[in-house]
């Protein structure tokens, strides 16, 4: 499964402060029709994902409806990415191991 789209960075001030990427509804969408197959455990969807030509992986996970990107801090500083933030995202869902 292959996303491209753009979106909004969010902070969010959990017991650590991190930044993420909401899809948007139809790639969420899609996934969660997927997300049992997908998954290697408590929802979260191992992905790669590429932001202004850094590739990088990490896992997807449920919130709010949706699923959130994490963005690495090794992918948002040497960008300059910070919340309010719109990017553009290539994303493709990994095998699960």
């Amino acid at each position: 499964m292959e996303f491209t789209f753009d979106a909004q960075v969010i902070h969010w001030r959990g017991p650590a402060p991190f930044f993420y990427a909401p899809l948007p509804a139809a790639a969420a969408e899609e996934i969660r029709r997927a997300a049992k197959r997908l998954s290697y455990g408590w929802g979260v969807i191992p992905v790669e994902a590429t932001i202004g030509g850094m590739v990088f992986t990490t896992s997807l996970f449920p919130r709010d409806g949706t699923y959130l990107l994490p963005l690495k801090d090794a992918v948002r500083r040497p960008a300059g990415l910070t919340a309010g933030d719109v990017i553009h995202v290539e994303m493709t869902v990994q095998p699960r191991r």
